[in-house]
């Protein structure tokens, strides 16, 4: 299949991560006032991946972030030439998908744009923690989620679990820091919702960028530990 469509099917795909996971976080997370909580935002954006991985991963890999794609170009399943343009369907998707949350969420009389979503630390984090803090999070758990990727999608995996196992990964990965930083773990969700908050969140973006990439690029360079012999 040709690069564009399935720049296209990264393009679909991350515009339904952005728009469930953080739709469920800006319009449903504290609906009415006992709303689903943290919890249910972290199982929205881990069923997000799930139904996508089932959707297009036979057709682009439903890679939905930048990070997965650079881990997977490290790790050498992915061609680097490719990159680019995945990245560019990623990115584009998040913004659309942040675009039509806000025109829904903003539909409501009183609506208040807040944080709507957006990743941040410090005085910008959920419960206060600190810069340092926010990248290590960010870097070790992206490492795990993309060592998960490549486990789960490796040939010597069982066949058609890899999703669940990815889905079910990003789910705890958000149970985990939604305090910390709202969860990243993907620069493309964090620059959809920064660039609709602006201000801090733009300034603060750079860590959700070089965290992620970090941890994948690390992630992918381990993965070839464990290749099989024959590789």
């Amino acid at each position: 299949m040709s690069l564009a469509k399935r720049s296209l099917a990264e393009l679909i795909g991350t515009f339904w991560l952005v728009f469930g996971g953080c739709g469920s976080a800006v319009v449903a997370a504290g609906f009415p006032k006992l709303g689903i909580g943290f919890v249910g935002v972290a199982l929205a954006f881990g069923l997000t991946v799930l139904t996508m991985a089932y959707a297009i991963g036979h057709i682009s890999g439903c890679h939905l972030n930048p990070a997965v794609s650079l881990g997977l170009v490290v790790g050498r399943r992915f061609p680097i030439k490719e990159l680019p343009a995945y990245v560019v369907g990623q990115l584009l998707g998040a913004l659309i998908g942040a675009g039509v949350l806000y025109a829904i969420a903003s539909g409501k009389p009183g609506f208040e744009l807040g944080g709507f979503a957006a990743n941040g630390f410090g005085e910008h984090s959920p419960d206060g923690y600190s810069m340092i803090a926010a990248f290590v999070a960010e870097g070790v758990l992206t490492y795990i989620f993309l060592i998960v990727i490549l486990g789960s999608t490796d040939e010597r995996a069982p066949v058609g679990m890899a999703p669940i196992a990815i889905g079910l990964c990003l789910t705890l990965i958000h149970l985990i820091s939604i305090p910390i930083t709202n969860t990243s773990v993907n620069p493309a969700r964090s620059t959809s919702q920064a660039i609709f908050v602006g201000g801090w969140a733009v300034e603060q973006l750079w860590l959700f960028w070089i965290a992620p990439l970090a941890g994948a690029a690390l992630a992918g360079a381990t993965s070839h530990v464990f290749r099989a012999k024959k590789d």
